[in-house]
């Protein structure tokens, strides 16, 4: 089991529709939840006319990545993960 402050990685796929393009969302993770991410794939038109979507690498805790998630989910972003069916 993993030490309650030990540092974990996690790789997430996340759908930014686009009524929240202009909301920092990214910015929030690290600055709310504490993490620190790595963008390793984005795809987000530059007239932001449909969706966006990012590969995400969350660093943290495993709590500030548990909270982090919830808060995604409960502003019901589409999130993938390596738990996840489909691919990307």
């Amino acid at each position: 089991m993993a030490a309650e402050n030990q540092i974990i990685h996690k790789q997430i796929r996340l759908r930014i529709p686009r009524n929240f393009h202009q909301e920092p969302i990214i910015s929030r993770l690290v600055s709310d939840y504490g993490l620190t991410i790595n963008i390793t794939a984005a795809i987000l038109g530059a007239n932001a006319v449909g969706d966006g979507w990012f590969g995400l690498n969350l660093q943290g805790t495993q709590a500030q990545i548990d909270n982090a998630i919830k808060h995604l989910q409960e502003i019901e972003l589409e999130i993938w993960d390596e738990n996840s069916v489909s691919s990307w």
